[in-house]
C-alpha cells in the first residue's frame, strides 16, 4: 500500500520525519506542548539555533515544559530533539515548516485513506449508521472546504431517499439546527473541532435534542466533546493550507462509508431508489 509498497528512501525519511510526526501528534499533546509543538513548526528554520530557555521563551512556555515535549516526542534531552530538527531539514531538502503540509512526498491519496481508516472506530461508524437510518431528517453542516464535503452528502443521500439537506452558511445553518427535533441528526464537519460556526450550530442542535454526529480530526476539541458520536479522520494538514486537501479526502471517504452502511443495510429498498433516480439521470443525458 502507499507505505510500505515499493518505499524508496525519500519515503522512509518523511515516515521517520520528526516535523510529520509533530504534526500527526499534535491532537494528542496537552495544551502547552501544543504551543511549543505549532512554535516548532512555523518557525521550523530557527530552530536549531535556539537553545532551550529560547525556544521555552518564544513558545511562551518554561524549560522543564520544553524538555517534558522533547521526552514526549521521543527524544532523551533536548539536544537529540534539536539534531532530529535538523536531520528532519535536510530530508526535505533545507524546506521549512513554511510550505504547504498537505501537499507532502509520501502523503498520497492512498496514504490518506489508509491513515483514516486507522483511525475510525468501528463501532462509533456503526451507531452512525443506525441513527441516520432512523432519522426523520438529516442535515450536513460545514463551512469552507468542509461545505463541499456536505454537498457532496447531500447528493449521496438524497439519490436514496433520505430527507436531508447541506448547509455552508453560518447564519442558515442556525436556522436549520433550531427546527431540528429529537431522533434527527446533525452531521458537522470540522478538521479542527473548533470553527466557530460548526460550534454555534452545535450548541443549538444540542437544545434541539438532535443526534450530533461529529467528523473532526481531534478527539480533544469541542466538536467531539459536544457529539454523540465521534467519527475521527488522519489529515496532514497543520500550517498552511493549498485548499483543505487532506482534510477534505478524508471527510468524503467518511461520507462514502457512512452512504455505504446506510444503503447496504436498507438494500432491497434502496435498490430501487438508486434505479429511478439512475434511470432519469441517464434520459437527461441522451442526444
Amino acid at each position: 500500500m502507499g507505505r510500505t509498497k515499493g518505499m524508496g528512501e525519500s519515503q522512509v525519511a518523511v515516515k521517520d520525519n520528526i516535523l510529520l510526526k509533530l504534526r500527526e501528534m499534535r491532537g494528542t499533546l496537552t495544551p502547552v506542548e501544543q504551543r511549543i509543538a505549532d512554535y516548532v513548526l512555523e518557525n521550523t528554520g530557527e530552530i536549531p539555533g535556539l537553545s532551550i530557555r529560547e525556544l521555552a521563551f518564544r513558545s511562551r512556555t518554561s524549560d522543564a515544559s520544553v524538555l517534558r515535549f522533547c521526552r514526549t516526542m521521543g527524544y532523551a534531552g533536548y539536544r537529540q530533539f534539536i539534531v532530529g530538527i535538523s536531520t528532519s531539514l535536510g530530508s526535505m531538502g533545507g524546506e521549512t515548516a513554511e510550505q504547504y503540509t498537505d501537499i507532502q512526498p509520501g502523503d498520497d491519496l492512498e496514504t490518506i485513506i489508509e491513515d483514516t481508516m486507522r483511525v475510525i472506530d468501528s463501532h462509533e461508524i456503526a451507531r452512525a449508521v443506525q441513527a441516520i437510518r432512523k432519522a426523520q431528517k438529516v442535515e450536513f453542516f460545514g463551512i469552507g472546504a468542509s461545505g463541499l464535503v456536505c454537498m457532496d452528502a447531500e447528493q449521496k443521500f438524497m439519490r436514496i431517499d433520505k430527507s436531508c439537506r447541506a448547509y455552508t452558511d453560518g447564519h442558515a445553518q442556525l436556522t436549520a439546527a433550531a427546527l431540528l427535533r429529537r431522533g434527527d441528526v446533525a452531521v458537522l464537519f470540522s478538521n479542527s473541532g473548533d470553527t466557530a460556526e460548526i460550534l454555534d450550530t452545535l450548541a443549538v442542535a444540542r437544545k434541539s435534542g438532535a443526534t450530533r454526529i461529529a467528523v473532526t480530526r481531534y478527539q480533544r476539541s469541542p466538536l467531539a466533546e459536544g457529539s454523540d458520536i465521534r467519527l475521527f479522520i488522519s489529515t496532514p494538514e497543520i500550517t498552511i493550507r493549498s485548499g483543505a486537501m487532506g482534510s477534505r479526502i478524508a471527510m468524503l471517504n467518511i461520507v462514502d462509508i457512512l452512504f455505504s452502511g446506510v444503503a447496504s443495510a436498507e438494500y432491497a429498498k434502496i435498490k430501487r431508489y438508486l434505479s429511478k433516480t439512475h434511470n432519469v439521470l441517464l434520459h437527461k443525458h441522451r442526444p
